[in-house]
C-alpha cells in the first residue's frame, strides 16, 4: 500500500485562466507565477499515480482568499473523489479568517472528505499561533473526526516561493492549544522532529504526523533517519510528494534512498496514512 498523503489539483477553471487567478490572488502569484509552475487537475494525479504504483492519494486545493474561490474548489476536489472514489482522499480548502469557515468545513465533511487543508497562514495573514482564530476550525475538525494538514517551514536555510514564517514554535503552539486535534505537519513540521529530543515537545506532539512533502527540496534524505533517532516515532512519519510541485517519481526514490529498514520505510509510504485515516473514521 503507498499513500501520497500529500497532493495539489486545481479546477479546470483555474488552469484554463491562470493568467486571471494570478491577479486575484497575491498568494496565489506568489507560488505559481512561474510560467513552470504546473496547475494539474484529478485525471493528471491518477495518471501519475498509475505510473508509479501509488494506490491512494490525498488531494488538496490552494488556500485562496476568496470564499467564492474556497467553494469552487472544494466541489472540484468533490467531484475528484466521487470520480475516483478508490484512489482519491479530500481535504478541505478553507480561510480560517472568513466568515462561514467552520460552515464550509462541515459542508465537506457531508460529502466525505477526510481532512482540512493544507493550511496555509502567511497567504491568509493570520497566524498559526491564532487559537481564538483558530477554535472554531479545530473544534469542527475534531468533532467530524478531520485530519488538519498545517503548511509549516523551517527557519532557516534559502529562500524560496512561498516559504512562509510557519516555523516550530508556531506549530508547537497550535499543537499545545489543540491537543486532541490529529494534525499532519508539512514538511517536517519546519524542522520540530529535531526537538522531540525535549519532553515537554514529545507530550504535545502525541498527535502530530510529520509529512516528507517536497522534502527533496530541503533535506537530505538522512533526515528520516535523523527524525526517528531524535524520538520521532516511526509510525508518526508519512509519505507526501506535494506533486505536482515536484513529481511523485522523485519524492518515491527519495524516500527510498533514505537508510531505513524495510519495516519503518513501508510505514511511511502507506501503512502509517492507511492507520491515521482508519483511526478517523472509528
Amino acid at each position: 500500500m503507498i499513500i501520497d498523503a500529500h497532493t495539489h489539483i486545481f479546477p479546470p477553471e483555474v488552469s484554463a485562466g491562470k493568467a486571471l487567478f494570478l491577479q486575484k490572488d497575491s498568494w496565489f502569484a506568489e507560488l505559481y507565477a512561474n510560467p513552470k509552475a504546473r496547475l494539474a487537475s484529478a485525471e493528471d494525479l491518477i495518471a501519475s499515480m498509475d505510473r508509479n504504483g501509488i494506490d491512494i492519494s490525498v488531494i488538496c486545493g490552494f488556500a485562496w482568499k476568496d470564499t467564492g474561490l474556497i467553494r469552487l474548489t472544494n466541489d472540484y476536489l468533490a467531484d475528484s473523489i466521487q470520480k475516483y472514489p478508490s484512489r482519491l482522499t479530500a481535504f478541505a480548502s478553507v480561510n480560517p479568517t472568513a466568515k462561514g469557515c467552520a460552515q464550509e468545513v462541515e459542508r465537506c465533511a457531508g460529502m466525505g472528505f477526510r481532512g482540512v487543508g493544507e493550511l496555509m497562514p502567511a497567504g491568509q495573514q493570520y497566524a498559526l499561533s491564532d487559537s481564538d482564530l483558530l477554535r472554531p476550525l479545530a473544534e469542527v475538525a475534531r468533532e467530524r473526526k478531520l485530519i488538519i494538514l498545517t503548511h509549516t517551514s523551517e527557519p532557516v536555510g534559502h529562500i524560496y516561493a512561498g516559504k512562509e514564517q510557519v516555523f516550530p514554535q508556531e506549530l508547537a503552539a497550535f499543537l499545545a492549544a489543540f491537543p486532541e486535534n490529529m494534525v499532519i505537519a508539512a514538511h517536517w513540521g519546519g524542522g520540530l522532529p529535531f526537538y522531540h529530543l525535549m519532553p515537554e515537545i514529545q507530550a504535545i506532539a502525541q498527535h502530530c504526523w510529520y509529512d516528507c512533502a517536497a522534502s527533496a527540496y530541503l533535506y537530505d534524505s538522512a533526515i528520516f533517519s535523523a527524525a526517528l533517532h531524535c524520538g520521532v516515532s516511526p509510525e508518526h512519519i508519512v509519505w507526501g510528494s506535494d506533486y505536482a510541485v515536484i513529481s511523485q517519481k522523485k519524492m518515491l526514490a527519495y524516500l527510498r534512498s533514505a537508510a531505513l529498514e524495510t519495516a519503518a520505510q513501508e510505514a511511511a509510504l502507506g501503512l502509517n496514512m492507511q492507520r491515521l485515516l482508519t483511526a478517523m473514521q472509528s
